[in-house]
């Protein structure tokens, strides 16, 4: 198969050697870059199977800008929810592309360990079940796909996760111990699933690969960008010098902002979300953690 990858950061590659095994794969990117199969946008375009990884809070005005639908079959392999409109990726997507033809990605999976073709298990979301099964036989011998139809409950799960994660690093870098650690993990996963289901999200999407699997991931190690976050949270950063320190985009910072944003218009109840998003606006972590303890 030809497959077109856009984006050349670190997932975006990860993504384009793992297809490699069974499939011929070119890569593109806002900026040119030094590989033996990098194209032009209009090149890509061309390709029966597109994957894309452009971050959700530029995924509107590149869409907008760039991107021509020609009947292609297209895998979103970017997490988050777009802080300026509140809108969901599948929601932002649909504008440009019918349902019968995008799937999403979703799952635990650091770009770092997918590079090295160590194991991995993903999830295929798509209305589409056909299409789904049609994405989950091009990946490698290394990664485990499964498939679903609960695109909702794989947007939520991929969104919320790194917002817990932000809360995990904080945890981490304020040394409060293993207990805190599993408790604002687990009561995450709660916080997360009870928002999912308020969308009409399957409960089963948030206890398997999509929900726990990816939360555990993201909210337990240095390896997650958003966690990194967290720790610099902690230290007294601003979130303008850690995004400096990071070099790229943290997903859980944007979806921080748009989960505040929904749950005061929609009235929900989200502690955690809420406090990160205090922290991300200067409040004391350790005020935050007391606040968490009290409420």
């Amino acid at each position: 198969m030809s497959i077109g990858v856009i984006g050349a950061g670190k997932w975006g590659s990860a993504l384009a050697f793992a297809l490699s095994e069974k499939n011929d794969v070119v890569i593109t990117s806002r900026r040119v870059r030094e590989l033996d199969n990098f194209v032009s946008l209009e090149e890509i375009l061309e390709c029966e199977y597109l994957v894309v990884t452009v971050p959700a809070q530029q995924v509107s005005s590149w869409l907008e800008e760039n991107f021509v639908f020609k009947n292609q079959k297209i895998l979103v392999a970017a997490k988050g929810i777009e802080a300026k409109s509140g809108m969901f990726l599948n929601e932002i997507y649909e504008k440009y592309v019918p349902s019968e033809n995008i799937v999403f990605l979703s799952g635990p999976s650091f770009a770092t360990e997918v590079q090295k073709s160590l194991p991995t298990a993903l999830v295929v979301n798509s209305l589409n079940q056909e299409l789904a099964q049609e994405f989950a036989a091009l990946f490698p011998s290394f990664i485990k796909t499964y498939t679903s139809n609960d695109v909702i409950g794989a947007e939520i799960s991929g969104a919320y996760k790194n917002v817990i994660a932000i809360a995990a690093g904080i945890c981490n870098g304020l040394e409060l111990g293993n207990n805190a650690a599993a408790a604002l993990i687990s009561r995450g996963l709660v916080e997360m699933q009870r928002f999912g289901l308020s969308y009409g999200a399957q409960a089963e999407s948030f206890l398997g690969l999509s929900g726990a699997g990816d939360l555990f991931l993201t909210a337990s190690s240095t390896m997650s960008r958003n966690f990194r976050v967290g720790l610099g949270l902690a230290k007294g950063q601003t979130q303008e010098e850690i995004i400096e320190v990071l070099g790229e985009v943290a997903e859980g910072i944007g979806t921080a902002y748009a989960l505040h944003d929904i749950s005061i218009k929609n009235s929900l109840y989200l502690p955690i979300a809420r406090e990160v998003y205090l922290t991300l606006e200067g409040k004391n972590p350790r005020e935050s953690l007391r606040d968490l303890l009290t409420n």
